[in-house]
């Protein structure tokens, strides 16, 4: 009985994504276009929809009305580049190039989300912030799928938010307004602008569009958060200069979703996106700004650079009308790796190979979905930590010799509770998949702490 009931399960799931992917290929019904909002260190809890309190967001929860939240949805690190890598291949840091913040490029063998859309005749871009590939080399956005790109190529030049250039394509663009040290041009304004024209020249055609932001990002060097002005309703707000400049980044950040939000639907386009929206990892604490001020992890246990649920969970909502529920939220886990696969089936094309991710295209749908893989991360900033989720357990440890911390998500989502000296056959299992989990790097091998 419990073959058939699985034979039963998978046929059921297999059959319902296949009609919504023969309804979106039928020539009767124009291919979706896809729009991946990125945030940058934008915390579990720092919007309305996820519960935020202080800080308004009003188009990012409209965003959230009409279409579905994931409560446990995955980032693909706890810093920037390797969760952008993961989003791009759709592999966990355990197989993916790029699994630090380092100047290591993807090259032309690795899976790319943005050559799956290219093939599938999907005009394609990426604006904003990329990370994974210097100018010349293999990881260029033309090099990886993208038509076409504006924005930073390097993680540490977008702490500059008035750059005096910007990269458009492979080649530099001067940003006349900041020269001599003026602040005319502020970056995430441009990317914006950017993005809509993006959106209008492709308005008659299926485009694949990824928004990244490069807001609420603080930055250690300036100890700022940089903003073009402190939002009118938190002006007298009895905080300190740099909270008022988060609030107004994340404000500022959720103004620009409600421009493209409103872009699509004065082309008409609106029911033809889907449109994802996330971040890339947990809030970041930088001095003199506190996570804890607006409560930025919405009670979860850690922050960026922790692979605690703080670091990586991120808050996430999937929009599509008339096909992924509005008002909903699901707590069915998923990650960034997981994008690609469900980007596949989506598109009816086979995935690449050597993917860690699967189709939760099902998940998008709200419908049943079977019961997903264990997900592995590892971080390498701080000597070689791993975390494992099997099902509801977590397991992290912060050296390769090290014991396994073990959590159970379902009673204890604050990971507050060590519970691995009860549960040993929960971790036997758990080492077991770790033997296997991830393949050696030499641009980022296993340094244990000093």
């Amino acid at each position: 009985m419990e073959d058939l009931t699985r034979r039963q399960f998978v046929g059921r799931c297999s059959s319902l994504v296949a009609a919504a992917a023969a309804e979106v290929g039928s020539p009767a019904v124009r291919r979706p276009n896809i729009i991946v909002i990125l945030g940058d260190d934008l915390g579990y809890g720092d919007l309305g929809c996820f519960g935020q309190k202080v800080i308004r967001t009003p188009n990012i929860d409209r965003l959230a009305g009409a279409g579905t939240r994931f409560t446990h949805c995955y980032s693909g690190s706890t810093v920037c580049a390797p969760s952008r890598s993961c989003l791009i291949t759709g592999q966990h840091t355990g197989h993916t190039r790029v699994r630090g913040n380092d100047y290591v490029p993807l090259r032309p063998e690795d899976p790319s989300l943005g050559s799956l859309f290219q093939k599938a005749g999907y005009r394609t871009a990426i604006i904003g912030k990329w990370g994974l590939g210097e100018p010349g080399t293999t990881g260029v956005p033309s090099r990886q799928g993208f038509d076409e790109f504006y924005g930073y190529l390097n993680q540490v030049h977008a702490h500059d938010s008035y750059p005096t250039m910007l990269c458009r394509g492979d080649r530099e663009e001067p940003i006349p307004q900041n020269e001599a040290g003026k602040q005319g041009a502020y970056s995430n304004d441009l990317f914006l602008r950017e993005s809509l024209g993006f959106i209008e020249r492709n308005r008659t055609r299926p485009f694949f569009l990824m928004f990244c932001h490069t807001i609420p990002h603080a930055f250690p060097a300036k100890k700022t958060i940089e903003v073009p002005e402190i939002e009118p309703e938190y002006r007298d707000k009895p905080w300190p200069e740099i909270e008022k400049r988060y609030a107004s980044a994340v404000t500022r950040h959720d103004r620009h979703v409600g421009r493209l939000m409103a872009r699509l639907k004065e082309l008409g386009i609106e029911d033809d996106t889907l449109v994802i929206f996330t971040s890339d990892n947990g809030p970041q604490n930088v001095t003199p700004h506190d996570p804890e001020f607006f409560q930025s992890r919405g009670g979860l246990r850690g922050i960026k650079r922790d692979l605690y649920e703080g670091g990586i969970r991120v808050p996430t909502i999937v929009r599509w009308p008339g096909k992924v529920k509005a008002g909903a939220a699901s707590a069915t886990p998923w990650a960034f790796w997981d994008i690609l696969p469900s980007s596949a089936e989506l598109l009816g094309r086979p995935a690449p190979r050597g993917m860690d991710g699967v189709s939760v295209l099902p998940v998008w749908l709200g419908r049943a979905a079977r019961p997903h893989p264990a997900f592995y991360w590892e971080f390498h900033e701080r000597g070689f930590e791993q975390a494992v989720r099997m099902g509801d357990w977590k397991a992290v440890r912060h050296s390769l010799r090290g014991p396994l911390e073990l959590y159970d998500l379902r009673s204890d989502p604050k990971e507050a509770v060590d519970v691995s000296a009860k549960h040993r056959d929960v971790t036997a299992r758990i080492e077991t998949y770790l033997a296997t989990a991830r393949s050696g790097s030499a641009e980022f091998p296993i340094r244990e702490k000093p």
